[in-house]
């Protein structure tokens, strides 16, 4: 065989390896133990075919809402967060005085971990101290004051509240980095032609952010999916399992409950749902970028 043929394989080798241990046999071993009941520590499996699958969908009071809930925050992610983002690298992209402090300060919510933010909102939300409340006290609005957790029709977006503070500074810096690669020179022509700011938007910087977005939506998409740690440690699912995801109900029926297949099948409807969100568009995009 020729040194050219091989060559190729060995600078993808390495990769290759790392995605098929960490990756691709651990989601087959999940696929595999999702037909069986298990309490992962018996020595026998019992094989019980798709029976997991069809409890979770017919019998499984919490799953369709944790479905919901799921695509709900992904909606949500792809509109608020990555809004909110764009808009900040906008303004923070001007001639502004300050504005590598503003970077910093728009960012800095993104490097704490999921915990942290948790607990600083949680206190935020506290129904007897907490600054929410306090501060409709103050504007006489204090019968407007909830116990924002507690309440299954608002805890949900209250969570999201926290995400929102925590998630905008990621696609803020990478729009931020796409904007600083387009040339004035469009604007300038666009300016000369008597172009209107929401004119130079629309068909300036968002067609020149193309690669910016296919980026920023994946990434968004992949991490509104996978949620979990603000949704478990703000609210722990509750109340009346209103919050749940299909990450943290996974979680309860794998650890909690002890019931590995149904966690299991939980999760591969999770990869299930990602792949048929996430794959069309990756490829739409990309190859729509290369015509």
């Amino acid at each position: 065989m020729k040194i050219g043929v091989i060559k190729p394989w060995l600078f993808v080798f390495p990769a290759l390896f790392i995605y098929v241990a960490i990756i691709f046999i651990p989601t087959l071993y999940t696929l595999y133990l999702s037909f069986f009941n298990w309490n992962g520590v018996a020595p026998v499996k019992t094989f019980v075919g798709l029976s997991n699958y069809t409890d979770l969908l017919l019998h499984d009071s919490v799953f369709p809402r944790a479905v919901a809930n799921n695509l709900l925050w992904t909606l949500g992610s792809l509109t608020i967060i990555m809004g909110i983002g764009l808009m900040l690298a906008i303004l923070l992209n001007q001639k502004l005085k300050g504005r590598i402090v503003f970077r910093g300060i728009f960012y800095f919510p993104y490097v704490l971990s999921g915990v942290i933010v948790a607990t600083i909102w949680t206190w935020m939300y506290n129904p007897m101290q907490g600054l929410f409340n306090k501060a409709l006290e103050l504007v006489g609005l204090g019968s407007w004051a909830q116990a924002w957790l507690a309440e299954p029709k608002f805890a949900l977006y209250a969570v999201f509240v926290a995400a929102v503070w925590n998630g905008v500074g990621q696609p803020m810096v990478l729009f931020l980095a796409g904007l600083q690669t387009i040339s004035q020179d469009p604007y300038e022509a666009a300016t000369i032609d008597g172009a209107k700011p929401r004119q130079m938007f629309w068909f300036i910087t968002v067609p020149l952010l193309r690669e910016t977005f296919v980026i920023v939506i994946a990434i968004t998409m992949v991490s509104s999916m996978k949620v979990y740690d603000l949704i478990y440690a703000m609210t722990g699912g509750g109340p009346a399992e209103s919050t749940h995801v299909l990450a943290s109900w996974m979680y309860i029926q794998t650890f909690k409950f002890a019931n590995i297949g149904t966690g299991s099948a939980i999760s591969m409807f999770l990869v299930l749902i990602s792949l048929i969100i996430i794959i069309p568009y990756v490829y739409y995009t990309t190859k729509k970028s290369h015509l």
